[in-house]
């Protein structure tokens, strides 16, 4: 049993302690699932944060083992928490599709950290406003179908194998267009997320 402990350890220790290359043409495939925080901003005032759950999956294309090109589809849920009332409190939960174009840097003596940045196309899917436990649906002249925001965020990659890892990263999202159609009031978009991620190169 013990040799079978130190085996495991050995081999544990092997797979964090080495980096796998990544030549120019490797291809990542990363299926995730995270946590989510949002809120809603005017010129003066944020909302509070609303909590979600974020899907989706990334493709790295590497140019060399140092940059990679990130994009993917991820579903995330915005909006934010408000009071309408001293004692009503309402959360519009606006769902949204992205598709973020981001360069990524691999960084560190074995690359396994990563730090991305560009922008993030998201498209509404659909709009609801819940108040006193009832969802109502949004009109569609009241909320933009189209966003684009500034995404950023930080990673480490734990790789078991030559073809297989583990993802751990925060994202964030800064809202760059008003996504406001009732009033002339400018409103965005802006929040982050925690995730995990199994990382499968091709």
């Amino acid at each position: 049993m013990k040799k079978i402990l130190l085996s495991l350890a050995a081999l544990a220790t092997f797979g964090f302690a080495n980096a796998q290359s990544r030549d120019k043409g490797t291809i990542e495939i990363t299926p995730k699932i995270g946590i989510s925080g949002f809120s809603e901003q005017n010129e003066e005032n944020y909302t509070d944060s609303n909590s979600g759950v974020e899907l989706g999956a990334t493709v790295d294309y590497y140019f060399n083992n140092r940059w990679s090109l990130r994009s993917g589809l991820i579903a995330d849920k915005m909006g934010g928490k408000y009071r309408i009332e001293q004692n009503i409190l309402a959360e519009d939960q606006l769902n949204y599709l992205s598709i973020p174009v981001n360069a990524n840097w691999h960084f560190g003596s074995t690359r396994k950290w990563n730090l991305n940045f560009g922008l993030s196309p998201s498209f509404l899917t659909s709009a609801k406003v819940k108040a006193n436990g009832t969802s109502i649906k949004l009109p569609k002249n009241t909320i933009e179908s189209f966003q684009l925001g500034f995404s950023y965020g930080i990673g480490y990659k734990i790789e078991f194998t030559e073809k297989f890892g583990l993802l751990i990263d925060a994202q964030f999202f800064n809202g760059l267009t008003n996504i406001n159609k009732a009033t002339d009031e400018r409103i965005l978009n802006g929040g982050y997320s925690f995730n995990l991620g199994g990382v499968i190169q091709l």
